[in-house]
């Protein structure tokens, strides 16, 4: 008896205990060590299920399901949780699912399952990881102007394999992350995904059409369509007489429409704006609506007169001796500002070692004082100069390439991507009453680690430009005229990544130490 108390005693201690948010959504890295901890706990749970199959066959089924997807996920775990829905479903299922099954374990208290369960969930993702993640599925579908449908069934551009789908509850959910974000839209969106599902005989036992038809009417009454609202209500109560809120609302609805002419005219003004972000200022929608068009391909600024100033050469940077034997490849991608990429520039062994270097340090990343915000979604992390040999060789690499000095550079700084991973439009050399010790950024260099399915490009929505990644490809430009004014036409986002798990490494060059290298200008706009 004093055992059983005292194991008692501990799992109400570890059930209570809390650990500190990760943000896992905001990186792929981050979230491959969920599958393996899932996969842990699946074969603690397979022991406990053949201990007691008979009276637990309905959790037996529930993991033998969740088995094949661990198994397949676990071969290629970034290649699986670069698919969104994939990444949507691993958090909710440790964060909703697996609380279910402790909860149905705990009524038969067994110790070996509960207790390898209840330490591990200490690291679980929350519900903040779970919002994150829907949140992030509606960004795609309002970036890359997706059918909810299409995101339902798995069926992204990019996706050959590894492709994911969600269930009626899946949607519902996302739904009510809307819901809780007073976004009517995609509520609606997905409470119709929801019910489509439902009529075309899908079952689920957390959810059924009276609920989803409730939430669905109040979205569509809040955005003015009172006659969808009005309809729907009626159908519920074709289904539940008995519901008097329901009632009400007919009503309700009822007398609106009798007293309101011109309805569909303020259901049409109603309807949310073209950028389905946080709070946008009006003069920003323009930069918005350029970011979002780029990601999908579309007006790129590429005229035949601007085509033929594009090309490719061999580059030595005025005959260095590391390059005069063997130039560097390097492709002008725009001529104003220029812009160029370098191929080939890091080896496939050198880039997985600064991702592994990365990886243990990664932490979600922020914008000046703020420690995180939501058009910033990615996990990043800093290596310093002579910490590994590999670190100083692509430091002295850039230096020889851009004949910049790198004294005065800031770190390496190491990105991976998450769950609609993005970073919106922003300028990289900062204002100029905020330079730092060592002057504003005069310079980026960016470095793609990985290829990308779908989405993850490099926009530069001034100018109109859109740089794919392209792994082992390096991509360089100036932030600062050579006056040392700031050049607003290398105004860059970070598309939302659609398939695929995105690694980038960076390297922010400034202006001290660049007197001699890169010679002021006589004009501004030099």
């Amino acid at each position: 008896m004093a055992s059983w108390c005292w194991s008692s005693l501990v799992l109400c201690l570890l059930l209570t205990s809390s650990s500190a948010h990760d943000d896992f959504f905001t990186s792929i890295s981050k979230m491959t060590d969920l599958l393996f901890t899932e996969k842990d706990l699946l074969t603690s749970l397979k022991n406990y299920i053949q201990a007691e199959e008979k009276k637990l066959e309905q959790i037996k089924t529930w993991a033998d399901k969740l088995e094949v997807l661990s198994a397949a996920a676990t071969q290629d775990p970034e290649g699986f949780l670069g698919h969104p829905v994939n990444a949507f479903k691993l958090i909710k299922r440790l964060n909703t699912e697996w609380a279910e099954q402790e909860s149905l374990v705990l009524s038969d208290m067994s110790d070996v399952f509960v207790s390898n369960l209840t330490v591990h969930r200490q690291n679980f993702p929350d519900s903040d990881d779970e919002t994150g993640a829907a949140k992030a599925l509606m960004r795609l579908q309002d970036t890359y102007q997706l059918d909810t449908d299409a995101i339902a069934t798995g069926h992204l551009p990019g996706s050959s394999s590894n492709r994911g789908s969600l269930t009626v509850s899946d949607c519902f959910d996302i739904g009510r992350v809307a819901y809780s974000e007073d976004d009517y839209y995609h509520m609606q969106l997905w409470m119709i995904q929801a019910l489509k599902q439902l009529d075309q005989g899908e079952t689920s036992s957390s959810v059924d059409a009276i609920t989803v038809l409730d939430y669905l009417s109040y979205s569509l009454y809040q955005q003015g369509e009172l006659e969808r609202a009005l309809q729907l209500t009626k159908r519920l109560l074709e289904l539940d007489p008995t519901d008097e809120r329901a009632t009400k609302n007919q009503k309700y609805y009822e007398h609106q429409l009798s007293n309101q002419k011109g309805a569909e005219e303020g259901a049409e003004s109603a309807r949310r704006p073209k950028v389905a972000t946080h709070n946008v200022p009006d003069d920003f929608l323009p930069v918005m609506w350029s970011y979002e068009e780029l990601c999908r391909g579309e007006g790129v600024s590429m005229t035949p007169r601007r085509q033929i100033r594009l090309f490719c050469r061999y580059y030595d940077n005025n005959r260095h001796p590391r390059y005069v034997i063997g130039p560097v490849k390097q492709e002008v991608e725009w001529d104003r500002p220029l812009i160029v990429r370098y191929h080939d520039i890091v080896s496939d062994k050198d880039m997985e070692t600064v991702k592994e270097l990365a990886k243990p340090r990664l932490q979600r990343a922020g914008v000046h004082e703020a420690k995180s915000v939501d058009y910033r979604i990615s996990k990043n992390a800093w290596l310093r100069e002579h910490e590994h040999p590999v670190v100083d060789k692509i430091n002295q690499r850039i230096e020889d390439i851009t004949g910049l000095d790198m004294s005065t550079a800031e770190h390496l700084q190491v990105a991976n991507y998450g769950v609609g991973g993005q970073y919106e439009p922003h300028y990289d050399f900062g204002p100029e009453d905020k330079s730092e010790e060592f002057g504003r950024r005069i310079a980026t260099w960016l470095l793609y680690m990985s290829d990308v399915q779908a989405g993850g490009a490099t926009v530069f929505t001034d100018v109109r430009v859109a740089v794919k990644p392209i792994k082992g490809t390096a991509v360089f430009w100036y932030n600062l005229y050579a006056s040392g004014e700031g050049d607003d036409r290398t105004r860059h986002a970070a598309c939302p990544v659609l398939v695929g798990s995105k690694w980038v490494s960076n390297k922010w060059i400034h202006e001290r130490g660049q007197e001699f290298r890169r010679r002021c200008g006589l004009r501004k706009t030099d």
